[in-house]
């Protein structure tokens, strides 16, 4: 007689392969690649139907306009690119007047520094450097220049544009530059200034000759006076002598000029 068999009877859910939901589940988990490839049309399918319906909705919106609702909005348009461009054009014209307006403004100062840097020199101010010439008047035979010639060479060097005049190296002529005739020379500024005078001038060298050999000038006075006068031109020369300036006790600037 056979031997009842103990083993539990197996069940449709114990054999290999499980029931279907498991096989369904599995598949889920690891899908295959047919099934990767169909899910990613189907999404790009999704994503262009969506795109298409919003296009269509924002068509739509136009297509339940009336002609004069059309028109309305087009002139919309159109003013306000209308506007935008005269503000564009606006701007414009406001950055090319400022510029216009920095640039005359760094004209006027420029203007202005050249100005004061002539002004100090023809003040005597500050030493200087130039082309020019140098006259030397020489005394002999007991002679002596006068006053009277000295300062007609001088102001016939400033009627043709001396721009600096030095005597003996010493002392800077200029416009409040005082002379006075004594004992042993000349008297210049408080500093006695003795023959030979050598007299260094800063200018157009054949202007400043020019002012000094024309006849009856102060060549011909100078050696009326029993002296010598050479000159000779130079492409350079110093001028080192400097004025004190002096601060003004009462006058001030006008402040509208």
């Amino acid at each position: 007689m056979p031997e009842p068999d103990d083993r539990p009877e197996e069940r449709p859910d114990d054999r290999p392969g499980g029931t279907g939901r498991d096989k369904l589940t599995r598949a889920a988990l690891r899908p295959s690649r047919r099934q990767v490839v169909v899910a990613v049309v189907l999404a790009l399918v999704g994503y262009g139907v969506v795109v298409q319906v919003r296009a269509t909705d924002a068509d739509s919106d136009y297509d339940t306009l009336r002609q004069q609702d059309l028109i309305d909005v087009l002139n919309g348009l159109a003013g306000t690119t209308q506007r935008t461009q005269s503000e564009i054009e606006r701007l414009t014209r406001t950055r090319e007047q400022l510029l216009d307006e920095t640039s005359a403004r760094g004209t006027a100062l420029q203007e202005a520094r050249d100005e004061v840097d002539t002004l100090t020199v023809l003040a005597g101010l500050v030493p200087v450097t130039g082309p020019g010439i140098r006259i030397t008047v020489t005394e002999g035979g007991g002679s002596e220049v006068t006053l009277s010639s000295m300062l007609d060479l001088v102001q016939e060097l400033r009627t043709v544009g001396a721009e600096a005049i030095q005597l003996n190296g010493e002392v800077r002529v200029v416009a409040q530059t005082s002379f006075e005739d004594v004992e042993g020379g000349l008297l210049v500024d408080g500093t006695l200034v003795e023959a030979p005078y050598v007299v260094d001038v800063i200018g157009g060298p054949d202007v400043l000759s020019g002012a000094v050999e024309f006849a009856l000038g102060p060549r011909a006075q100078i050696e009326g006076d029993g002296a010598s006068l050479e000159v000779t031109e130079l492409g350079s020369l110093d001028v080192d002598a400097v004025v004190e300036q002096q601060e003004a006790e009462y006058a001030v600037p006008d402040a509208d000029q």
